[in-house]
Parts: C-alpha cells; sequence; structure tokens
C-alpha cells in the first residue's frame, strides 16, 4: 500500500533528481564514463588507512576536520579559517546554495513572505555540471542557466553586459573551471574579469583543475566574495571517501560551517586525505601519465574522423563519426566499454570519455576502429 501524495512536498514530488553515471554491475567492463582516476591512491595513502582501522572507529572524528584543514592552509598558503572541508564538493556546492541564496518557490522566505527574485537566483553557465540546477531545485531557488559559446568558451563581461538573460546581482553564481562536459579551460585573467564584474558569491568549482595549466584559487584569497572548490575525488583517487572543500573568506566560510552538517566528514576520509597532502609527488607523477595519455587518445580519434574538443580535464568531449552519438553507447558497451552520453541539446551529439589507463585508452581506440569499418 503506497504512503498518502499529500505526505510529499510537491517541490519535493516533482523534482527531477541528479543522475549519475552507471556503475557497472557487470564484471570486466571498462569504466570511462564517471572521470575517476585511472590509478590507485599512493601507497602511503592506503597504508595510513589501514592503519587507523582500529578501535577509533567506535570514536566520533574530528568535527571540522581541523588537521586537515591546517594542512591545506599550508599548501594554499592561507589560514585554516580560509577553508571548509565536506563530504567532497557536491556537499559544498550544496551548503553555498543553502548559505546564500533564498528560497523563491516551495517555502516561505523570512517573515511569512515570498523572497524577492533577486536574492532568490542560482546562476550558472550552461552546459555545465547538471547538479546545480538540482540543487536550485532542492532549495526552491530560480535558475538562472546562461549558455557558454558554440565552443563552450565563456561569454566576456562586455558581452553579458550587453545580453538580457546575465544576472550581475544573482546571490550565487557557478563557474564551472575546467569546464565539465566540454573538457574546456578557461583562463585565469578572464574569471578575474567576470569575478570582478559579479556582486553576488562567485563559487569556482574546480574540480578538474589539476588537469588544467593553471588555476584560480588566488581569486578566492584576493575577493571576498569568490570561493574556490576543489575535490579529493577526480585527481587524488578518493571517489570513494568523499572528501572535497571550499576556500575563500574567511566569513563566507564561517557562514557555510553555520549550516553545515555535524561530523559531516568521516574520519577515515579525513585521513586519506591528510596523508594524499604528504605525498604529492606521487599524484602529480599521475597527473603528467593522464594527460600523456589525454593527448594520445584525441589524436587517435582524430585519426578515426572524431572531432575531439580541447580538453584541461581527465575526459575528452567527442563527436563521433558514422553513428549519431547516442548509439555508441550500446555498441561500445557491447564491447565491454562504457562511456557517457547526455541528452543535453548543446552536447547530444558528443560523447563524453574519461581518460584511463594506455591500455583501456587503446582498448576504447580498437572499438571503435572496429565499429567504422
Amino acid at each position: 500500500m503506497k504512503p498518502p501524495v499529500n505526505l510529499i512536498r510537491p517541490l519535493v514530488r516533482d523534482l527531477h533528481a541528479y543522475v549519475p553515471g552507471e556503475q557497472p554491475k557487470i564484471k570486466g567492463l571498462i569504466k570511462l564514463n564517471t572521470n575517476e582516476n585511472p590509478y590507485p591512491p599512493s601507497p602511503r595513502v592506503l597504508a595510513a588507512v589501514k592503519a587507523a582501522v582500529d578501535g577509533r572507529l567506535r570514536l566520533y572524528p574530528n568535527p571540522t576536520a581541523q588537521g586537515l584543514r591546517e594542512k591545506l592552509a599550508r599548501l594554499h598558503r592561507c589560514k585554516a579559517e580560509n577553508i571548509i572541508v565536506g563530504n567532497g564538493s557536491d556537499e559544498m556546492l550544496s551548503l553555498a546554495v543553502r548559505c546564500f541564496v533564498e528560497p523563491s518557490r516551495g517555502s516561505r522566505a523570512i517573515f511569512g513572505r515570498q523572497a524577492d527574485r533577486s536574492k532568490a537566483t542560482v546562476q550558472y553557465f550552461t552546459p555545465s555540471y547538471s547538479l546545480y540546477p538540482v540543487l536550485a531545485d532542492i532549495h526552491g531557488a530560480a535558475k538562472n542557466a546562461v549558455s557558454l559559446k558554440p565552443d563552450f568558451s565563456l561569454p566576456g563581461v562586455g558581452e553579458l553586459k550587453r545580453g538580457l538573460a546575465w544576472d550581475f546581482k544573482a546571490p550565487l553564481t557557478f563557474v564551472t573551471t575546467p569546464n565539465a562536459p566540454s573538457g574546456r579551460g578557461y583562463d585565469t585573467a578572464e574569471l578575474e574579469k567576470l569575478c570582478r564584474a559579479q556582486r553576488g558569491v562567485v563559487v569556482l568549482d574546480e574540480a578538474y583543475v589539476d588537469f588544467a595549466d593553471e588555476n584560480a584559487l588566488k581569486l578566492a584569497l584576493k575577493f571576498p566574495h569568490v570561493l574556490v572548490a576543489r575535490t579529493f575525488s577526480k585527481a587524488y583517487s578518493l571517489c570513494f571517501q568523499r572528501v572535497g572543500y571550499l576556500v575563500g573568506h574567511a566569513e563566507l566560510v564561517a557562514a557555510l560551517d553555520k549550516i553545515r552538517d555535524s561530523y559531516n566528514v568521516n574520519g577515515l576520509g579525513q585521513i586519506a586525505a591528510a596523508a594524499t597532502l604528504d605525498d604529492l609527488e606521487f599524484y602529480r607523477a599521475n597527473f603528467k601519465k593522464i594527460i600523456a595519455t589525454r593527448e594520445w587518445l584525441g589524436c587517435e580519434l582524430t585519426k578515426l574522423g572524431f572531432k575531439v574538443l580541447p580538453s584541461r580535464t581527465n575526459f575528452i568531449l567527442a563527436q563521433p563519426p558514422a553513428f549519431p552519438a547516442r548509439d555508441w553507447l550500446p555498441k561500445l558497451r557491447d564491447r565491454k566499454i562504457l562511456v557517457r552520453w547526455f541528452s543535453a541539446p548543446e552536447v547530444s551529439d558528443y560523447l563524453r570519455i574519461t581518460i584511463g589507463t594506455p591500455a583501456e585508452a587503446a582498448a576504447l581506440v580498437k572499438a571503435a576502429r572496429q565499429l567504422i569499418v
């Protein structure tokens, strides 16, 4: 017997939830669909986690991940109060929506009045991370999705001012840099111009920045309304542990901390992330291997007729030949290879392909060659 429909809030009942990449249940599949690092954590990290599986498991972890925040502060040349750590960077993005944006529907604002739309908007470019609109919908906020240029580059501030869609007073703006799903990198100089013009909070989501030529972390330490989001998942092989963080002005961080869940970062995750920071040379060597494989794969697919976009991430966006992109999914899956396809019109002609090991990349090229011939 089903519960009555009226037990569920209309906002939740009508919500279109975020859809993560497929997690295969069939052994032997080459998994190039969720942008995971193809290499395991460093031996020092694995040893640190194994050593911590003891009587401490009965205890609560440090509630603010203080030790990890202090290590991150030394790495980024700031103070621990400039950093908040969370259950993956996704939690940090969710906290930002809850902290800086008023609900506009499905909920009443303070004093029982509907929130002013100018204070209730989550703004982002499109195509970008598909979680942003979901977070806005969960919160009951308005959404302002503004298209990137056809080549997925950022519109300039002048172009945004001439257009009617962009809101320079939006309370929260997300910018994925480098971009997903396109893989395009953005210069810090152009990001600074956008941040300087924006009046509300700007979150520069740098989930893939370790595979790029530059980062924009300095902007979070320069402007009081800018936050940079980072994760230990993509570059540091810790998807399983879910550790991410934000860097920014201490007052913004303190506000976010007020609404953070208690003990939001598990103890083993804190230990794994801290050990990662003690072995950065190991990971930097992995970055180089992934970048080299990315360039090789792009060249090989181009030879086969794919249109491969320039990438500064651990994946590529490629328009395949011979068949529509969507049709490539089952054809590759039949050959035990998973890639990602998005239905959004801007990218529906493309496949997003995670950079795996050289052997996995070679298997993809071999399968693509067989399908084309």
